[in-house]
């Protein structure tokens, strides 16, 4: 064991690892989840959903072939068997809450969404109600307010200050509460001249525990806000309403599940698969019986109704509430394999797995927040609550922060993700569908908000910094069967990668100018830098073709990346997405005007006129990373060719024209086309990429000595034509094509838009027909070419058109042109 370990089990080895379980934590990993030491893996995303255990698996899969479980609905002997199944679950699922038969009910639902939507679509909501929910909520909450609304409530947020609890409200002893309300919502225009009646009916919701920050609420919330609301509302026209308590447990119920014995919550909303990994669109909703008898519905079904007529308006429902509010056929088969998942929970007991969890917690809080840079700035920014009180003795099992360099700019999250993808961690990045919680802790104003949806930013995006803000935040998230082992890596890789030290600095990339260099005889030779290869790519992300010489148009090579593949849906195809383009072979032939296509999935080559009127399919117009497209479709034949070529539904389409829309909306236009001032085809960024032998050489020796160390696996090297350059140059030093500010090539002119910001992409490996993925080259390049966020390798480039009308001019490139480049 090393000095580091010892040290952490010194002081978490009591709540660390099951050290009364019926299995250690190493145990567990080495029969339940092998997996992830085979595949190297470090997964930290439990908040987003929980791992399933291999013998858990095992169980079900045993089960599910030696028994026979039919339709409940049916009267057969398995149908009768598959009831008791069910029937028993529903215990189960009380049984973990602490909550008694006689006063609650277990109703399945597809998810905790669900959930919560059948409160609120269900809830009595009048024009005296209201919905008050705590800032730190998940959007399907937040949700809620849109039925609230809709039917003339009010609805408003509340950031809840404090609590000073003397034992509880069920212990006896005074408890206070304050709640900080935000401004209430209104979609009706009339306004109530009265205070609400007192028999009106108000929803609070609350999560146990907020999937943001890991702030684990008291429960006794649920107890005060029922029993002294007019005291905590003080004030407000709704403290006289009677309070029903929701609690969002889909989180907070994997390690800290609600004790419904003490506490008066009349809804809970559960995710099965954050408790146990498996099954996956299953969740409950635990409602107490009082709370259920105010619910309506107004749609039936099979299953719900004990009769309906077909031809006049007649049903009557059951009573039952769980007959009354599951829809169909419940999902029989995904309620019988809870009991498995249960018979881990059990044998480890939430109480142990809240105190392992928690240990991991703390201790990667600690580490984060003692980083500092070489000129002792901090490194982490966690972002979590003061106000204890609020919170359970034990910690959560979240870390949310964000990182910032030595002078105080940010890191973005983005740049955090892949670069831990890179190391085998998984982790989640942004708002976590949480955006009160990520405003409040971040510091976002609604104006910030507002400002950065204009500027493009959305949900899931990789807009991760905007006007020098983070818009989220990195989080990791820990499981019952996390290790310190995934903690330490997770610490080493932060401190590796984003701490700044005085020895880092040797293993930066340094432009050198060196004028004469040796060749491989090892004598002096003249400085000079020529064009080796050209590369056209007739279809985005499908294969190109190599010329000795090819003409250049007012958008590059001439019919470079011309054409797309757009799926059914809008999408546009890449390889990324769809590996099996790389088998899309294409080559053009100029004289006879004509592109052939190839695949091994099709026994005829493609050949595509290269005439515009040629496949009259019809015109459109499509937009594309800040560009706006008028396209050409083909007709149906060219894209059956394709849609079996790729393995799915697609079209083909060819731009006619270009139109770069930034001047209209300049902040769309952020972090997309780099090269806003010309011409593109359907290019990501620029007409040209251009890549240094020398320097994937210096890649190459870099990947051999990182398999020598034995630090990114095995070795491997990388051809030239990975990084699907246009323009392949030699001569020189390594990495000098950063310093060009444009270059000529024979008689023609362009200029270097800067580097080339490189993807998981240049990881696809295709051989033998297949694609496989690994994580270089594109870790070695994150270990020194990375810069502001970006991995950059290789040069972008604009042809500079003599023509002042823009114009074609007839010039060409050829293999061996010499480059000249100018770095003034």
């Amino acid at each position: 064991m090393d000095a580091d370990k010892a040290e952490f089990l010194k002081e978490f080895g009591s709540e660390y690892g099951y050290p009364n379980g019926p299995k250690s934590i190493d145990e567990i990993r080495a029969t339940e989840f092998n997996r992830l030491d085979q595949k190297g893996i470090v997964y930290l995303d439990h908040a987003g959903a929980t791992l399933y255990s291999e013998l858990q698996m095992e169980a079900i899969f045993k089960d599910f072939s030696s028994n026979i479980y039919a339709n409940p609905h049916s009267q057969s002997d398995s149908s009768s068997a598959t009831s008791d199944i069910i029937r028993e679950v529903r215990q189960q699922v009380l049984d973990y809450c602490n909550a008694s038969a006689k006063e609650y009910k277990c109703i399945f639902t597809s998810g905790a969404t669900a959930a919560l939507k059948l409160v609120g679509e269900a809830f009595p909501w009048s024009s005296e109600s209201c919905f008050m929910y705590t800032m730190e909520n998940h959007n399907s909450v937040l949700g809620i307010r849109e039925y609230a609304l809709s039917k003339g409530a009010a609805a408003f947020a509340v950031d809840v200050e404090d609590i000073v609890n003397g034992g509880g409200v069920s212990g006896g002893q005074e408890a206070r509460v304050k709640l900080s309300p935000h401004a209430i919502q209104r979609r009706n225009e009339e306004i109530l001249e009265e205070e609400p009646n007192r028999n009106a009916y108000n929803l609070f919701a609350f999560p146990s525990e907020c999937n943001f920050s890991g702030l684990r609420f008291s429960l006794d919330l649920a107890n005060l806000i029922k029993e002294n609301s007019e005291r905590i509302l003080e004030g407000s026209p709704f403290c006289k309403g009677r309070w029903i308590v929701l609690v969002d447990a889909a989180k907070g119920c994997s390690t800290c599940p609600p004790d419904l014995s003490k506490y008066a919550v009349d809804f809970v909303a559960i995710s099965f698969y954050k408790l146990f990994g498996y099954p996956t669109g299953l969740g409950a909703l635990v409602v107490q019986n009082d709370a259920a008898r105010l619910m309506t519905k107004t749609y039936f079904s099979g299953g719900t109704v004990a009769a309906s007529f077909a031809d006049i308006d007649f049903v009557r429902r059951r009573e039952g509430i769980e007959e009354l509010f599951e829809d169909g056929t419940i999902s029989f088969l995904s309620i019988a394999s809870i009991r498995h998942g249960f018979k881990i929970i059990n044998s480890l007991t939430p109480s142990m797995m809240s105190r392992h969890t928690a240990a991991l917690t703390i201790y990667v809080k600690k580490m984060l927040l003692g980083l500092r840079h070489e000129n002792e700035a901090n490194v982490c920014i966690i972002y979590e609550s003061h106000t204890s009180k609020l919170v359970c003795h034990e910690s959560g099992s979240i870390v949310s922060f964000n990182l910032k360099r030595p002078d105080g700019s940010w890191f973005g999250y983005s740049e955090v993700e892949k670069l831990a993808s890179l190391s085998g961690i998984q982790l989640r990045t942004g708002c976590f569908c949480n955006p009160g919680a990520c405003a409040k802790y971040l510091g976002l104003s609604h104006m910030d908000l507002l400002s950065n949806l204009e500027g493009g930013h959305v949900c899931w995006d990789d807009n991760d910094i905007i006007q020098g803000k983070p818009t989220g935040a990195v989080r990791v998230s820990f499981g019952y069967m996390s290790t310190y082992e995934d903690a330490k890596k997770f610490i080493d890789f932060i401190t590796s990668s984003f701490v700044s030290m005085p020895n880092k600095s040797e293993n930066r990339n340094t432009l050198r100018t060196k004028s004469i260099l040796l060749s491989n005889e090892g004598h002096e030779r003249n400085a000079g830098y020529y064009l080796k290869s050209i590369t056209v790519y007739p279809i985005k992300s499908c294969t190109g073709f190599s010329v000795e010489s090819w003409p250049l148009s007012s958008a590059g090579l001439q019919h470079d990346r011309e054409w797309l593949l757009k799926s059914v849906t809008g999408e546009i195809l890449t390889q990324k997405k769809v590996p099996d383009m790389c088998s899309v072979s294409t080559y053009i032939d100029l004289n006879k005007g004509i592109m052939f296509v190839e695949s091994p999935r099709c026994r005829a080559k493609l050949e595509i006129n290269l005439k515009t009127d040629s496949y009259p399919g019809g015109m459109e117009e499509i937009e594309l990373r800040a560009q706006r497209y008028e396209v050409q479709y083909y007709e149906n034949d060219v894209d059956l060719w394709f849609s079996h070529a790729v393995g799915l539904p697609c079209s083909l389409l060819r731009c006619s024209s270009s139109q770069n829309y930034s001047s209209l909306n300049k902040d769309r236009s952020r972090n997309l086309c780099r090269d806003v001032e010309c011409t593109l085809n359907f290019a990501n960024e620029a007409q040209f990429l251009l890549i240094s032998e020398e320097s994937v050489s210096d890649l190459n020796n870099r990947l051999s000595l990182n398999a020598q160390k034995g630090t990114h696996g095995t070795s491997v090297q990388i051809n030239p034509m990975r990084f699907r350059p246009n323009l392949v140059v030699y001569g020189g030093e390594p990495y000098a094509e950063d310093g060009w500010l444009n270059i000529k090539i024979g008689n023609t002119n362009f200029m270097s838009l800067g580097g080339c910001n490189r993807c998981q992409m240049i990881n696809l490996v295709h051989q033998a027909g297949l694609v496989q993925r690994s994580n270089e080259p594109l870790a070695t390049l994150a270990s020194y070419r990375r810069v502001k966020g970006k991995i950059l390798f290789g040069i972008l480039l604009r042809y500079e058109i003599q023509d002042k009308l823009g114009m074609q001019t007839g010039s060409w490139l050829r293999v061996g042109e010499e480059i000249h480049p100018n770095s003034e």
